[in-house]
């Protein structure tokens, strides 16, 4: 059997039954022909032990769990910048929508996705979740790309150049999902948009769907102070009640945002095994509010991260996510030590896997898991001196110091650069978003 070692000066990780991040010094993971971990350990017992096929070294580099960008809008990164400094509601009927409406087909949307997931796996996200439409041409952009992605199908209840009506978005979608049921990167969700969009005949269709197929459900929830207003006014009802009435709650059940979440509203996503999925740069980019972190976190809710998408944050960083979720909990619970480093970093990597349903797979460096790593340099003058491997992953890198990245125990990218598939994908794909952009442009004026 074919084996590669790959080595490095630190190791950080947090396994599945122990939540605490842990750096270990001069550690390797030994990765199979077929991409998943074998076994985790020192290098030199490792090397002296095992006889070894290849290996990697990077003496003066930090290993780590391939980040997971548990909500995202990939195709949307060709309206990065279109729709600037307007609040979310503006943002979304009075340009996003309009656009999307003109613009959206397959090749919008495969050519939005492969330049997302260049962007990504440079960052070091070997995974994500695309909420959006035309899920055939996103899938088949992931599989060019060589990134894992979970294709969440979206529905609304109004009809685009997609789908007619809710059950036309459903058929679609899981049409989708049945094409590419096979392929061991991507994976499927049910992604009704937002309670204020889908009725609740259309959400207990897709509770139905989400029960008989066994896959999850992803939404977009209580994001604005507005929603939750409007919502209560309407049926005296807030959203997140109203989805834990129709039988969405549980433990497949994760929704981003979160942000105008009450008391009542963190038990109910607790009792029921819910994940949430914390935005903070598109927050506050839309001046949503901050999401109560600290709260989910005290109340034992899962909680992942997301960049939400490049139209709302301009960028696809998750590393920018991390640090700016340890900061604004700390900010938003009044308390230094809240959010603290080791548990921003699970929600950038075990806390996405946990949401997604795939912690047994991805999330941690751990034998029988799949080899999704990344590895930064401990080079730049920003990295040193390092105390804590943990607190410097978290507060001081950046996706600039991402120099290698693995999916599956496949290179995507080595020494700063993609390779592979995802290099060969990306060169024919200037051309695409020129053409795209002019059309951007176009209707911008």
């Amino acid at each position: 059997m074919s084996l590669t070692l790959i080595s490095a000066r630190w190791l950080i990780t947090a396994t599945t039954h122990d939540s605490r991040v842990k750096a270990i010094e001069h550690a390797s993971v030994l990765v199979a022909q077929d991409g998943r971990i074998v076994e985790v350990g020192s290098t030199a017992e490792l090397k002296q032990r095992l006889d070894i096929t290849e290996w990697i070294e990077l003496p003066n580099h930090l290993l780590a769990p391939g980040l997971i960008n548990a909500h995202c809008h990939s195709a949307m990164t060709l309206l990065r910048g279109a729709a600037d400094d307007l609040p979310l509601e503006r943002w979304l009927r009075e340009r996003i929508w309009p656009m999307e409406q003109a613009l959206l087909d397959d090749a919008f949307v495969n050519t939005g996705t492969r330049l997302a997931a260049a962007e990504m796996l440079l960052g070091g996200t070997t995974a994500c979740v695309d909420m959006y439409f035309y899920s055939k041409a996103g899938a088949q952009a992931y599989l060019a790309m060589g990134q894992r992605a979970m294709l969440a199908l979206g529905i609304v209840d109004f009809p685009t150049s997609y789908a007619a009506d809710a059950d036309g978005y459903i058929s679609i979608g899981l049409a989708a999902r049945d094409a590419f049921i096979d392929e061991p990167l991507l994976s499927f969700c049910l992604a009704p948009h937002a309670p204020y969009t889908v009725s609740d005949a259309t959400l207990e269709s897709v509770a139905a769907f989400a029960s008989e197929l066994a896959i999850p459900i992803h939404t977009h929830l209580q994001e604005t102070a507005q929603e939750v207003t409007d919502a209560t006014a309407a049926s005296n009802e807030r959203p997140t009640a109203r989805l834990a009435r129709l039988g969405l709650l549980g433990p497949d059940f994760f929704a981003a945002h979160c942000v105008h979440m009450n008391d009542e509203d963190i038990r109910a996503i607790a009792l029921h095994g819910g994940s949430v999925v914390h935005c903070p740069s598109s927050n506050l980019k839309l001046a949503s509010g901050l999401a109560p972190v600290a709260k989910f976190l005290a109340a034992g809710v899962n909680v992942a991260l997301g960049t939400d998408g490049a139209a709302s944050n301009n960028r696809l960083d998750m590393f920018e996510e991390m640090r700016l979720a340890a900061l604004i909990g700390k900010v938003q619970a009044n308390d230094a030590a809240a959010v603290n480093a080791g548990e921003a970093f699970t929600m950038a990597t075990l806390g996405g896997a946990r949401a997604l349903g795939l912690s047994a797979q991805i999330g941690s460096i751990e034998t029988g898991k799949a080899a999704d790593l990344l590895a930064i340099s401990l080079d730049a003058p920003a990295m040193k001196p390092l105390f804590d491997p943990v607190s410097h992953f978290v507060y001081s890198a950046s996706r600039a110091d991402v120099t290698h990245v693995w999916v599956q125990g496949q290179p995507r990218v080595i020494d700063r650069a993609l390779v592979g598939p995802a290099a060969q994908a990306m060169a024919e794909l200037e051309p695409r978003i020129t053409a795209i952009a002019e059309r951007v442009s176009a209707l911008r004026r």
